[in-house]
């Protein structure tokens, strides 16, 4: 059966839960549309596909028992997150209704509807998006040892309330007839004078920045991050970019030289143009290693199937969905010893930043004002 398929046998509990669930949120997002103080990484999480827009979907697919249905609020590109989530409705028989958003509005929608959401789990991209999410109350801790097998302690929440479920790394790209890889090292290298007029980045709006300088304060210290931000900000070729995609064509076009981007934008790109002029390297190999987070999942705390969501996250980190992960998402395994597709492994091997990934939830909030701070627009 298709993942948005609608069935006739309509329960009792989920369709008037979700009536309602409609009717509050519909009262509720003029209140919320202009929140961005209290979720600040809604500006810029899309995980879409070139040209990394996101088209709003809600889907049903109704069951009579309503265990046998689990309900996700999704920012992933429903293109690319529906193989996995039909291969586990061809397995369990467990159909999934599937709504998808960016990830502020989804949040802003939990919590207008409050008990009577009709959401189980909530997937989406970045820890700081996940670790936020928790802070609102919006997620309820589980306990998992399938989870606690599968993936390593820094990349969940310690109290349960989110997992990760794939590892996207955030490194160094390059135009390989202006620039020679033994010229590069660092993200603070970037900084270097060396690189005036030749550095293209991501606007600071972008969950994916605010959690690579989350992550250097917490390596390097906010003194020195701000130093580096600063040197970033001043070796700028051109305005900053609204996404990933925009910021390798742009190299490409010869805008600038040097930038940084997902490695998973960058597969993608390959996809649809494989002789791509741009290359790959992985930053921070003779220090703190590769910047890398997390797409994942937690369960909704006013979950009408947490069971069913627990389960489905449970799947989401096994063999058979890590692997699809990594061919079909162009994201790394979040479990250790999973074969990497071709693709990524003609990237060559990388040390990653050990790091537990709850700090970029942590120091959001201070990279945000750090970036500010410095004119990182």
């Amino acid at each position: 059966m298709s993942l948005t398929a609608i069935t006739e046998n309509l329960s009792l509990s989920r369709p008037v839960k979700a009536t309602l669930s409609v009717a509050i949120f519909s009262m509720m997002m003029g209140l919320v549309g202009c929140n961005n103080a209290s979720t600040p990484a809604e500006n810029a999480d899309v995980d879409s596909q070139a040209p990394d827009q996101e088209t709003v979907t809600d889907t049903a697919a109704v069951a009579t028992d309503s265990d046998q249905v689990v309900t996700i609020y999704s920012s992933r590109n429903e293109q690319l997150i529906k193989p996995l989530l039909d291969k586990y409705t061809e397995a369990t028989g467990v159909k999934i209704e599937l709504v998808t958003d960016k990830t502020g509005p989804l949040m802003a929608r939990l919590e207008a509807e409050g008990q009577n959401t009709p959401a189980d789990m909530l997937l989406t991209v970045d820890a700081g998006n996940l670790w936020q999410a928790a802070q609102q109350g919006l997620l309820q801790p589980v306990a998992s040892s399938v989870l606690e097998s599968n993936v390593p302690a820094k990349y969940r929440d310690p109290k349960g309330q989110w997992t990760g479920l794939s590892l996207r790394a955030r490194t160094i790209f390059y135009d390989p007839s202006k620039v020679d890889a033994n010229q590069l090292s660092t993200y603070a290298d970037l900084a270097d004078p060396k690189w005036k007029g030749k550095l293209c980045l991501r606007t600071s709006n972008a969950v994916y920045n605010q959690s690579l300088v989350a992550s250097m304060i917490e390596n390097l210290g906010a003194e020195k991050t701000e130093e580096i931000i600063r040197g970033w900000v001043d070796n700028l070729a051109t305005d900053v970019f609204s996404n990933d995609t925009s910021m390798l064509e742009a190299i490409a076009a010869g805008q600038c030289e040097v930038g940084i981007a997902n490695s998973y934008y960058y597969g993608r790109v390959l996809d649809e143009k494989p002789d791509f002029p741009v290359q790959i390297f992985w930053a921070n190999q003779g220090t703190t290693g590769t910047h890398v987070n997390i797409s994942g999942a937690g369960v909704v705390t006013n979950s009408d199937n947490p069971d069913g969501a627990l389960k489905l996250m449970e799947w989401l980190s096994s063999d058979e969905a890590q692997g699809i992960y990594a061919s079909a998402d162009k994201e790394y395994p979040v479990k250790e010893g999973i074969d990497e597709s071709e693709m990524l492994r003609s990237w060559g091997t990388f040390t990653q930043d050990n790091i537990n990934v709850q700090k970029f939830g942590e120091l959001q909030t201070q990279a945000i004002q750090m970036m500010d701070k410095v004119g990182y627009k």
